[in-house]
This record gives structure tokens, sequence and C-alpha cells, in this order.
């Protein structure tokens, strides 16, 4: 009985996901979409931090490739403000794939490094790409646009375009346009990368990965090839990330190189912390609450103290400086009193409200305990 209540809020909250384009709003919508989008970036960082216990910093590189590599692959060449933008012309669903790709490519590339550091180090090193990327997408302009950036095509899939069109499909009344598209394919996406993460982190490979975040040296005892493990976490990280970056543009509808900068990179390693290093679903809510929380401020700082107006000049915080400054202080407060982060603190309720006995450490009884010196005399001495 007591599963009943948890299974009935997941499918509650299945239900809501499913049936809010019909009732929310195009604020609401972009939110969920960014939400949605940080939750795979988020999954796949978690795999490498979390799992394989690799520090990165470089996660914004990874957006950025998956990003611009779709925008380049499936755009046609073009002029825009007196520069020529080059671009591939592919279909945009061989274009997201191929995005997906280069930045699982580029992850790889990176493997000897990721293989061999760990720790402080691997953050250094990976915090170079950062840098090296923000100079490529400012001075490769005929690919990335520069400055200005450049405008993404919309996602045709077999036919159905995901983006606003004159004539919108109309689902039980309700107008279904670019966002409303894009939601369900952002659902699915999630559900998918939630899927296939899980069976990672709980099959063999997971298990080695633990093995060699938790002690290298017994994991090559056990005969885990532990610079492999560490390269694949990188690589399937990055693949993830570019996902991440490719559902981030067509959401943008432009790339913008500003947006991809170390301050993204330190966004979601605030995600995987805040919400539980390790697990899918401390992913899930700590890209959440990181993403919705700047969103939700900006709509409602005009009632909330300290807070100004977007634009305004009340003397309180801007709704972006606030947000971080709350969930800075949610990252000391999950590091001080709450390592498991949200997902932690969700399982230790649950356990809680089954109050199962074997969750509590048992209370071993004296009188079977030969090195007591209080147990009593009747018993059986052995011979």
């Amino acid at each position: 009985m007591s599963e009943l209540p948890r299974r009935a809020g997941w499918g509650l909250g299945i239900a809501v996901l499913l049936i809010l384009p019909f009732y929310a709003g195009a604020f609401w919508l972009q939110a969920g979409l960014f939400a949605m989008t940080a939750a795979i970036g988020a999954i796949g960082l978690n795999v490498l931090t979390g799992s394989a216990g690799q520090l990165s910093l470089a996660h914004a590189f990874f957006l950025a490739l998956g990003a611009y590599g779709y925008t380049w692959l499936s755009a046609e060449p073009s002029e825009s403000a007196g520069l020529h933008l080059s671009g591939l012309g592919l279909p945009t669903a061989f274009a997201a794939i191929g995005a997906v790709a280069l930045a699982g490519l580029m992850g790889g590339a990176c493997a000897p490094i990721a293989g061999r550091l760990k720790g402080t180090s691997l953050g250094i090193a990976t915090l170079a790409l950062v840098f090296v990327g923000q100079h490529l997408l400012y001075r490769a302009e005929p690919v990335t646009g520069g400055v200005n950036g450049r405008a993404v095509p919309p996602l045709d899939l077999l036919g159905f375009r995901f983006t606003d069109t004159p004539d919108p499909l109309l689902v039980f009344g309700v107008p279904f346009g670019g966002l409303e598209r894009l939601w369900y394919l952002s659902l699915a996406l999630v559900a998918v990368a939630a899927w296939f993460a899980r069976g990672v982190l709980n099959g063999r490979p997971g298990r080695a990965l633990n093995t060699v975040r938790d002690n290298e040296i017994a994991a090559g005892a056990l005969g885990v090839p532990v610079a492999r493990y560490r390269a694949a976490a990188f690589a399937l990280s990055s693949m993830y990330a570019g996902l991440a970056g490719v559902l981030l543009a067509l959401v943008f509808q432009r790339t913008v190189p500003d947006y991809f900068g170390l301050a993204l990179s330190l966004d979601y390693l605030a995600m995987i912390v805040i919400g539980g290093l390790g697990t899918v679903g401390g992913a899930v809510a700590g890209a959440a609450f990181v993403s919705l929380l700047p969103a939700l401020l900006t709509r409602f700082g005009d009632a909330l103290p300290m807070v100004a107006e977007p634009g305004g000049d009340g003397g309180g915080l801007a709704p972006a400086e606030a947000a971080r400054l709350i969930y800075g202080v949610a990252f000391v407060a999950v590091l001080l009193f709450a390592p498991g982060g949200l997902h932690g603190l969700a399982t230790r309720r649950h356990r809680a409200s089954r109050g199962r006995p074997h969750d509590r450490p048992a209370t071993p009884d004296p009188s079977h305990d030969r090195t007591n010196p209080n147990r009593p005399e009747s018993e059986e001495q052995p011979a």
C-alpha cells in the first residue's frame, strides 16, 4: 500500500506534463523547454561527475558544439550583415544526429586527457575548452555568425515542422505551434535520455564507474580498464550535452556566443550537486530548480522583496543575479546539510514513510555475543 501514493504521484506528474501545452501560455512553455533541455545536459554531466568522479567544467563547450553544429549542418549558405555564412544544407534530422555525433567525437578526442587526469586537474584542463570555444565562436564568423550569432533552421522530421506556421495544427481546438510541438519532442527525448542513463548506471558499466570513482587502485586490481571507462564516460557526457545544445538552439531559434560561457558550465555543476550526484532523478530535479528559478524571479520580480523588475531602476537585484544568489546558497546548504541533494532528501523521506525495519541498523542481542562478559552463564559453553 505504501507504493500506491508514490505511483499515483508519478502518474499525476506525467499527466500534468502531457496536458500542460493545452493550457499554459508561451512563457511557461518556454520555461519548461529550458528545464527539459537542462535536464538532458545535467543527466550527461551526472554520469561523468557523479558516477565516474570526473570534474568537468567544459559542458558549455559541448552544448555550443551541439547548437552550432546543428545550425551549420542544416543551414544553407547565405549573406547576413555583410557576412558570408556557410552551411551544408543537410536535412535537419540528419543535422541533429550529426551535431550530437560531433559533440561525441570531440569528447572522444579529449578522452586521452580524461582518461589520465582526475579531480581538480581535469577540471582545470576542461576549463580551457570553454575559453577556446568562446574564442572560436567569436572568430569563426562564416560558421558561427560572430558576435551576433545566426538563425537556427527549424527541425523538420518526416514532414512535420517544429516551428510556428501560418496555418497551425489544431488539436482539440488548441493551435499547436512551435513551442507546443517542441514540448512533446523534448519530453520524449528526456524520457529516452533518462531511461538510457539509468540502464548504464544500474548495469555493469555503472558499477565499474562507481568502483573507479571510489577506489581507482581497487578497480584496476579487479580488472576494470580505468582509462577506458573514464574516456567512455566523458564521450557519453559530451553526446548528452550535444543533444541538449541542439534542443537549446531550436528553442532559442538563434545561437548567441555569449550564452555558452563559463557561467553556463557552473550552472550545470550546480544542477547536479543540488539535485544529487550520481542519480538520474537528482539531475532532473536540479536542472528544474536551477533553470526555472531565474524565469520565475523574472516573472514575479515585482511582487518579491529585494528583486527588481526586468529593466527597472528599483535598486534591487536583477532577477538573474537574485537567482544565482539563491541557488548559490542552496549549493552550500546541500554540501553542508544534505550531501545527497534533493534526490537524497526525497529518498530518505520515502523510506521514513514506509518505516522499513531493514533501513535501520539492527541492535545486536548481547546474549549471543560470546565476547560480552554479561552473557548469561546458563548458556552452554562449547567443549
